[in-house]
């Protein structure tokens, strides 16, 4: 469905007066160098597409990609227009999961199309923004494309934020003298970072162009703003990595811990046969009814047996426990 649409005239919005799907009429509408208009879709019909690729001279490459909502970070040059892929991330903390949506950004020299997939992938903020920062959306879609960027990389931030106190809490689960079982949770947030890496990386590239004024359609005059778009990525994505290596760190002193524990439950158990198999050998040997052993007659035999086993029980445990062994 269509979300909004705008006309925007000298760094501010126009007041439309006719339908918001009327795209010929809102592109009659620039008349000056940085005029432009701005097309928001929601999970658009096949048939609302189509109206908005006939309507801005899409490429129907890009028009395909953006009708599925699995694709990888990118930006595309066709003819006169661009095509940016974006992913956008939310985070879950009751799963410790990191959810996924889409922007598609169709990008000409006097218009832009957002076509979004997901739950967390608003826009509306950007467009606040912009709104309210004529100096910005004075430069024509670029600024648009930047307040979108800069929203969704703000959005990585705040996933990776919650991912860093969901990986503190395995660090001090791990190193707690508790037996804990962190394997599950471990491989879990190690499943999610991989989801935030698919996002963070490939869009390096595009920014890094952006911000270097090297992609054709775009104003050169606005990559100082991706140049901070830029910085803020390779930060979450140095974060990203620096995260997934403390995992696997503490995943190999889970598995340790693990080992030294079962290494630590032998010993208790073998002290504890031991314990009882000097009383059961004793027992068994004075439960021998031969008929000419020395001590069946004997008047004292019961009690010394007696003795022995306790006396051989202590030894054992004080030897034991100065082992370290219980």
């Amino acid at each position: 469905m269509i979300v909004d649409s705008a006309l925007y005239r000298r760094g501010r919005r126009t007041t439309l007066d006719h339908a918001s799907a009327d795209y010929q009429h809102l592109r009659e509408g620039v008349v000056e160098r940085g005029d432009f208009v701005w097309v928001g879709l929601y999970d658009p019909t096949d048939a609302e597409l189509a109206d908005v690729a006939a309507a801005f001279d899409l490429h129907p490459l890009a028009v395909e990609d953006a009708a599925n909502s699995h694709q990888r970070p990118k930006l595309d040059h066709y003819d006169d227009s661009l095509f940016l892929v974006l992913k956008t991330l939310w985070y879950v903390d009751e799963d410790d999961a990191v959810e996924t949506g889409e922007i598609n950004l169709f990008v000409g020299r006097d218009f832009v199309v957002s076509v979004r997939h997901g739950q967390g992938s608003h826009l509306q903020a950007a467009r606040s923004y912009l709104e309210s920062t004529q100096s910005v959306l004075e430069h024509g879609p670029t600024s648009a494309v930047y307040a979108v960027c800069d929203t969704v990389v703000d959005g990585y931030t705040d996933v990776i934020n919650e991912l860093q106190i969901d990986v503190d809490e395995i660090e001090s689960s791990v190193f707690s003298t508790a037996r804990t079982n962190d394997a599950e949770r471990i491989y879990t947030l190690k499943r999610e970072i991989a989801e935030v890496r698919r996002a963070v990386l490939p869009l390096q590239d595009p920014m890094r162009r952006a911000s270097e004024g090297s992609v054709p359609g775009m104003e050169p005059e606005g990559a100082p703003f991706f140049r901070d778009v830029l910085d803020h990525l390779n930060r979450a994505a140095e974060v990203v990595h620096d995260l997934d290596d403390l995992l696997s760190t503490a995943f190999s002193a889970h598995l340790a811990r693990v080992s030294v524990q079962q290494n630590d439950d032998m010993r208790k158990i073998s002290a504890g046969i031991g314990l009882v198999a000097v009383p059961t050998l004793i027992a068994g040997v004075y439960g021998m009814n031969f008929r000419y052993m020395p001590e069946l007659d004997w008047r004292l035999g019961y009690p010394l047996a007696m003795v022995m086993m306790v006396a051989f029980s202590i030894a054992l445990l004080v030897f034991f426990k100065k082992s370290g062994w219980l």
